[in-house]
């Protein structure tokens, strides 16, 4: 009996071990002071995690925060990567690089891994959840993971209500002076409707060190009030730093639930046809709950199907106009549009420019117009330049998506001065012939959807749930043509 449990044993064992395929260390800085830790697993399902460790900014708990996770992430079939950050010592530079760099060479390195780029997440613990929030809502997109788990992530820098030693060791006691860079780095202020990925944040009730309410609830108030996909499993006992540690009395849970919250976000396919929706507030949801899941954005994706992938880069209030009080050429969402690489391009801009304040400048509305529609497409720009291009401005100029120009709804009331008759006889004509000129697509949203005033908010601006069912009925049948 006594063999058959050693036997037993050996062969779990064994098991467990051929989980993992390659263990290696990249270094990520020549010093070798920064290293990324790599887990692969035998058979990739295409996900994979970088682990951010926590230790308050001084030190790395790199193994129940770090190593510890490889063999579970393994046995699912997720290529693990435990980045060993340099201690930022008041410049926060180092970390966000170390793990930006870590991310980047993810998807880098993707085909050889069998890793799909757009399923990368990333995982942090306590001060590393602070630096995987600030990647979440700061790095550019390329270096923006997919989704993120926050283990009782310090949120807040205000030394007051969070780890004192986490904020000052991050931005430096200079930094801590400044109310701007507080408030920046304190990421529920850095939430972004559609562009801050979905997260789910771990925590336990007693938590001693990092207040829960006054950071890990205050990011998943901000994804919330966003409309974003957030999750949050809040432990009754644990108290702080438990992560993958088979001591903390809910692990088997823990591992069940992030098992299953994993399992319910998949991610496009590496093939499937990338559609950008660039726009005001009616296209960012205004107005409709959960608007990520329920805007027309979404809905066109569930229309569509998973040959496509449908990004929303919606912003309330924008223009088109650049003079504009609010210009969209100007946000994160643009930049994030054009590093998206779509394939389809739906613009809906225009409602907002109607507004007396922002039509003053309405003479210059054509010549914003063909700047995004050059820039999204710069083969049709004339005069087309010969000059010797690098092989990044090449890849750009060989960027040719499909453009879809969208007229605005009507205005069924003139609220916050938005000027239907402007839109009617000026915006609308300008679109037409800027359409013509470069031979685009144009969708009449402004004639299509004229008798759905029964489908809008009590503003008369936006739609409501059903508007929105109706807007991804109407360019789903204009896709199709």
């Amino acid at each position: 009996m006594r063999k058959l449990f050693i036997f037993s044993m050996l062969l779990t064992a064994a098991t467990m071990m051929a989980q993992t395929a390659r263990n290696f260390t990249l270094n990520l800085t020549d010093d070798g002071k920064a290293q990324m830790v790599c887990f692969l697993p035998e058979k990739c399902s295409g996900k994979a995690i970088v682990g951010v460790p926590g230790g308050g900014y001084s030190m790395l708990s790199n193994t129940h925060e770090g190593t510890l996770a490889a063999e579970w992430m393994n046995q699912r079939g997720i290529a693990y990567f435990v980045v060993n950050y340099r201690l930022p010592a008041g410049d926060r530079t180092k970390p966000m690089g170390d793990v930006m760099k870590g991310i980047r060479i993810v998807r880098d390195s993707a085909l050889v891994w069998n890793i799909n780029p757009n399923d990368v997440g990333i995982m942090g613990f306590s001060a590393g959840g602070h630096l995987a929030s600030v990647i979440s809502t700061h790095a550019p997109f390329d270096a923006r993971p997919n989704f993120s788990i926050l283990f009782y992530p310090v949120i807040s820098m205000d030394e007051r209500v969070s780890h004192k030693w986490s904020c000052l060791n991050f931005l430096g006691k200079d930094g801590q002076q400044n109310p701007e860079l507080v408030r920046d780095f304190s990421t529920m202020n850095a939430v972004r409707s559609h562009l801050t990925p979905p997260a789910l944040i771990v925590s336990a009730n007693d938590d001693r060190l990092v207040p829960f309410v006054t950071n890990g609830l205050e990011y998943y108030k901000a994804m919330r009030n966003a409309g974003n996909d957030c999750s949050m499993l809040v432990y009754p006992t644990g108290d702080h730093g438990f992560g993958f540690g088979t001591w903390f009395p809910y692990h088997d849970q823990l591992l069940t639930e992030i098992g299953s919250w994993l399992d319910a976000h998949k991610a496009p396919k590496q093939d499937a046809i990338r559609v950008a929706c660039i726009g005001n507030s009616i296209t960012d949801g205004y107005g409709i709950d959960m608007r990520t899941a329920y805007g027309y954005p979404a809905v066109l994706q569930k229309k569509l199907g998973n040959d496509y992938w449908v990004k929303n880069f919606g912003v309330s209030s924008r223009t088109m106009l650049n003079k504009g009080d609010f210009p969209y050429m100007n946000e994160m969402a643009w930049r994030d549009a054009l590093a998206f690489k779509p394939d389809v391009v739906i613009i809906k801009l225009g409602t907002n420019d109607s507004k007396p304040e922002n039509w003053q400048y309405g003479a210059e509305f054509r010549q914003d117009l063909e700047q995004m529609i050059t820039t999204l497409r710069p083969d049709l720009a004339q005069p087309v330049k010969k000059a010797k291009k690098s092989k990044k401005s090449q890849a750009v100029a060989e960027a040719k998506p499909r453009i879809l120009l969208c007229t605005p709804i009507p205005a069924f009331k003139p609220t916050w001065n938005i000027n239907d008759s402007v839109i009617v006889n000026e915006i609308i004509p300008i679109q037409q012939e800027v359409a013509k000129k470069y031979g685009l697509q144009v969708v009449d949203l402004h004639t299509l959807y004229a008798n759905d005033g029964n489908k809008m908010v009590d503003d008369g601006i936006h739609p409501d749930g059903k508007g929105a069912e109706r807007l991804a009925t109407i360019i789903a049948e204009a896709l199709a043509k």
